[in-house]
């Protein structure tokens, strides 16, 4: 049995959110052989090639990186076997073909953003925000077939308060996922670890989390004020409820509402235009406190009702 240090470890994640979990295993002097992480693309206006947070990282670390363009291709593979680790870590990375994860000995282990077996899929946080959920987590578990189905290591709550949304969530959970990561490693090292089969339970019992495009970001305002308040927060900042003022798309970043009768149509605006901008919906008001109006930037009400005459 090897020690946590002496664990050879492949690491594999892309975004800002995987870059805390391996900051946190190289702090807690982890063995990382290598990084694999999605190749660099071209972005911005001069289209320059743009490298992954979890590169640039591991730049400054000196560890190894991939960056393969096909998972399966046989040079990775090849590369991939050469590195022997014991075991490879998964942080907000793409899917992965078996012949990958099961390649090591102790097996592949994920860091989900969620309570498994709740909210299984590619956007949890936003999710457990829309539907409303006091308590979400990070989940630690063995890869298998089935995304999101392994079997869980560990696990560690994380309350959602009533001012948070997906970007204040992410990184409360960024940051308990890299503790709870650089734990999980230490117990299977030492073998103090069970893994435990997730519930399956009845499907209605289970709630998702599917990738959101831009057609689910349209505000429905036959809803109540409250559904439609978690469902802002749901996706600010990114990538932001919609809905039209007038001819103009615009995107909502936050807002507070009021519970009241009224018998004004849902998806009505009203302003004072200089203090406030609310849309009705079935049960009450939604005050819009933070918006950008398409072409424009983000801004405070306030300063957006400076120049609105609609």
């Amino acid at each position: 049995m090897k020690t946590f240090e002496q664990l050879r470890i492949v690491f594999f994640g892309t975004p800002d959110f995987a870059v805390a979990s391996l900051n946190a295993l190289v702090e807690a002097g982890a063995n990382i052989v290598a990084v694999v992480t999605a190749p660099n693309k071209p972005a911005g206006r001069g289209m320059q090639m743009n490298e992954s947070a979890v590169k640039q990282y591991a730049v400054q670390k000196g560890l190894r990186v991939l960056q393969p363009e096909k998972m399966k291709a046989q040079s990775f593979l090849d590369e991939l076997k050469e590195l022997n680790a014991d075991l490879q870590v998964v942080v907000a990375f793409r899917m992965m073909p078996e012949v990958v994860w099961n390649m090591p000995p102790m097996g592949t282990i994920n860091v989900h953003g969620s309570l498994l077996p709740q909210y299984r899929g590619a956007a949890p946080i936003n999710w457990a925000i829309i539907n409303g959920e006091r308590v979400t987590g990070v989940t630690t578990f063995k890869l298998k077939h089935e995304i999101d189905t392994g079997d869980i290591l560990l696990k560690k709550e994380v309350p959602i308060l009533p001012a948070d949304n997906v970007g204040s969530m992410h990184d409360k959970l960024m940051a308990a996922g890299a503790e709870l990561l650089v734990t999980t490693v230490k117990g299977l090292a030492a073998g103090t670890l069970r893994e435990v089969p997730q519930m399956t339970g009845a499907a209605h019992d289970l709630k998702h989390a599917p990738k959101i495009f831009k057609e689910d970001t349209q505000i429905d305002w036959n809803k109540s004020v409250v559904d439609i308040d978690n469902f802002i927060r749901g996706l600010s900042p990114y990538p932001a409820a919609c809905t039209q003022l007038g001819e103009k798309s615009i995107k909502i970043y936050s807002s507070d509402y009021r519970m009241e009768n009224h018998d004004v149509m849902p998806g009505s605006h009203d302003t004072d235009h200089e203090t406030y901008l609310r849309f009705a919906a079935k049960d009450g008001w939604l005050y819009i406190e933070e918006l950008q109006i398409e072409g424009k930037k983000r801004m405070e009400v306030t300063d957006f009702l400076r120049g609105f005459r609609g």
